[in-house]
């Protein structure tokens, strides 16, 4: 077993355990030629990541390094596995130019994302592909069941032909702070023992590689930052909601999280609409809200499936509480609009996506009417219904091969893209 415990890890590894985002601020950390080397290679990977297929002048002209420096990369990542070669293409004179590629089996990952109403892994390639997917609706899972499920799951997937356990970077796990001490509808006796749970060794028990353990939201940030509308967007405001409501900030393509390690937490925001006067906006925005709205008029919802199946009274529950997510949410969006100025303001999480839709819809109408200096594009998430598994998944390639300003400034770091440091 393998957990990793980089500095700012909490001794529990709980949530919010890896700053996967960290950026310079006002420190003065230096770096040295050999931590700059491992940022260009991560840097090169990632430019033909995003361009699908990159020639050597292509990345040259990309990342702004020499051609000699590009040649000297390339020819490391493809000793490396991690990508290849697909092809020339024809230039305007010369030699037609390689074009590189990732390497999807170059490596993998699993994610696992716990939370007050399901659990869900997820295994990816390098590409981002998911390659195999298992959730389990239950509501409240205590340790013991999580343990037993997931053990399940991860031997399925070890015993799969779909992944070389040689080119495994680890596993990533995603679940709300406060997962045992916030208290949502039908929460039961002795749920609370999540709070002295070891999350990082639970998993680590069932596995030989490295885990990871990072809040929820984050992990869905973080992903949607890397394979999702990121890719496009360098800056946006992430809104998961699942059985809670959480949040992300993503600043210039790098996860910020604030002094306190809590930034983004939206669903801990006071409602100022009247009729929720003294509540927080979770106790209206989140699934555990809307599926108490479904118990009190009488509907039997067993999961987020259950919302798109055409019942009429469902409808209407639906509708109405859709117009007091909108309202109770429109205040916070602003607030973010002004303070942060992002390119967009994505929603994700277990909500439907018809549901998200008529979410989207009805805050970007608000938005617009409010009249601000700068209004965010409400939009759904590419990746939304599994955002946080997936985003759990990203963890261990931000940790070994992805680019992360960290990697210039973390003093005494062991990880990196060198080929003695990758797990394979």
């Amino acid at each position: 077993m393998k957990t990793n415990s980089p500095s700012g890890a909490t001794p529990t590894g709980r949530p919010g355990a890896v700053d996967h985002g960290a950026r310079l601020g006002v420190s003065l950390s230096g770096t040295n030629l050999e931590r700059a080397g491992d940022y260009n290679q991560r840097t090169v990977l990632q430019a033909i990541r995003v361009s699908g297929e990159a020639s050597r002048t292509d990345l040259a002209a990309i990342t702004g390094l020499t051609a000699p420096t590009i040649a000297n990369i390339t020819r490391r990542l493809l000793d490396a596995g991690l990508i290849a070669e697909a092809g020339r293409r024809q230039g305007a004179r010369g030699q037609p130019a390689a074009q590189l590629v990732i390497n999807p089996g170059g490596g993998f990952s699993i994610g696992v994302n716990i939370d007050r109403d399901h659990i869900t892994i997820v295994s990816l390639d390098l590409a981002g592909t998911v390659l195999t997917r298992a959730t389990r609706e239950v509501a409240f899972p205590m340790p013991d069941d999580v343990a037993a499920w997931l053990g399940g799951e991860i031997t399925a997937i070890r015993a799969s032909d779909l992944i070389d356990e040689r080119r495994m970077l680890g596993v990533g796990v995603a679940l709300p702070d406060d997962l045992g001490r916030v208290t949502l509808p039908h929460r039961p006796a002795g749920y609370e023992i999540w709070n002295d749970v070891d999350v990082a060794a639970l998993v680590g028990t069932m596995v030989p590689w490295p885990v990871h353990v990072d809040n929820d939201a984050a992990a869905a940030a973080i992903g949607e930052a890397q394979f999702g509308s990121g890719m496009v967007l360098p800056s946006f405001f992430y809104v998961l909601v699942s059985a809670g409501l959480g949040g992300g900030l993503v600043i210039d393509g790098s996860y910020f999280r604030g002094a306190g390690r809590r930034s983004g937490e939206i669903g801990f925001m006071p409602d100022m609409t009247r009729r929720a006067a003294g509540r927080t906006v979770q106790e209206t925005v989140s699934l555990s809200a809307l599926y108490a709205r479904l118990e009190k008029r009488g509907c039997a919802v067993t999961g987020v499936d259950a919302l798109t199946g055409g019942d009429p009274v469902v409808a209407a529950v639906i509708r109405s509480w859709t117009e007091d997510a909108a309202q109770s949410l429109i205040e916070p969006l602003i607030a973010v609009s002004c303070l942060v100025d992002p390119a967009a303001i994505l929603i994700g999480g277990r909500l439907p996506a018809a549901l998200v839709d008529a979410l989207v819809d009805r805050l970007n109408v608000m938005l617009a009417d409010a009249g601000l200096p700068s209004d965010a594009r409400v939009r759904r998430a590419a990746m939304s219904h599994d955002a946080p598994a997936v985003g759990a998944a990203i963890l261990p390639f931000l940790d070994h091969i992805l680019p992360s300003d960290a990697i210039l400034m973390q003093a005494g770091r062991t990880g990196g893209l060198s080929e003695r440091n990758l797990p394979f």
